[in-house]
């Protein structure tokens, strides 16, 4: 699927980073949602690696990436920590300054990435979703229904550990078949994958402990930052036209209390449009990064 890319795996100060690079160009990176891994992004990085230097990695705890182990504070599944990796990640590749572009939990890493590292991120796009603290911070009977992983995933090891072991393809196929509105957005081989990752207990187990972490260090990450510090590269907010977050926020204004400079717009597809549209999604992302 990502024919003439390299594939890599790269040792960080605590993990193994697990990815792909391909094309030429100024660097971008690229860092997926749940339930996917770098995978999710290979109708797009083709056509971003015709510009640019593409690289698309699995976070720690998906895909190929390792899984180190916990804290009882969660500290080691924070975003700050996750975003950690991923800068070690690039400069490994060479690359002291890069673009950064992320998707529902890739998202989280990559505005702290940009928040915590500011002269290194030097343009940030963040798709469908507004940052932890505002979701948690205007949380409802609406969001805890329709964000029901954020309180599932987070609860007491090992409940969701346990649960999600007896059918990981279920909880997977629920997501992607139910969060999105193209159903043969995913090839059986990438939706197989996905799976995967839910399969093997150490994963499942470090997925769990970055949903404890939204919801306590995360979350306080952001409250500490509010005001306080804002992303000042160019910034790219997506969202989908059909989801929670254009039912549920203004995604432009709640990005522009964060950020300098930002600019928007609503993707006709649902939550996965980088699967479900990607050449539209691809077209955003060449006019913003270029």
């Amino acid at each position: 699927m990502y024919e003439g890319f390299e594939s890599f795996d790269i040792r960080t100060a605590e993990t193994t980073v697990h990815g792909v690079r391909g094309g030429s160009g100024p660097p971008v990176l690229l860092l997926h949602g749940i339930p996917e891994t770098h995978l999710m992004w290979h109708k797009v990085a083709p056509q971003l690696a015709e510009h640019l230097t593409v690289v698309a990695t699995d976070l720690r705890g998906f895909g190929g990436s390792g899984t180190p182990p916990s804290t009882p504070d969660h500290a080691p599944y924070s975003m700050r920590r996750i975003a950690g990796d991923q800068v070690e990640v690039m400069e490994a590749l060479g690359y002291d300054r890069f673009g950064v572009v992320g998707h529902d939990r890739g998202a989280r890493c990559a505005y702290r990435m940009a928040l915590d590292h500011p002269s290194t991120v030097t343009r940030l796009a963040v798709l469908d979703i507004v940052p932890t603290g505002d979701a948690w911070g205007r949380a409802d009977k609406e969001f805890s229904l329709g964000f029901w992983v954020w309180s599932f995933l987070a609860a007491p090891e090992p409940i969701p550990e346990r649960l999600i072991a007896h059918e990981p393809a279920l909880i997977v196929d629920h997501m992607l078949d139910s969060w999105s509105d193209v159903p043969d957005a995913f090839p059986e081989p990438v939706r197989a994958a996905y799976i995967e990752t839910f399969r093997n207990p150490a994963r499942v187990h470090a997925i769990c402990e970055e949903y404890r972490a939204a919801a306590t260090l995360d979350h306080e990450h952001d409250e500490s930052d509010r005001g306080q510090r804002r992303v000042s590269c160019p910034a790219l907010a997506l969202w989908s036209r059909t989801g929670a977050v254009a039912a549920w926020y203004d995604p432009l204004e709640t990005w522009k209390a964060w950020c300098d400079d930002v600019r928007g717009a609503s993707i006709p597809a649902g939550h996965f449009f980088p699967e479900e549209a990607p050449d539209v999604t691809a077209r955003h992302f060449l006019d913003f990064l270029i």
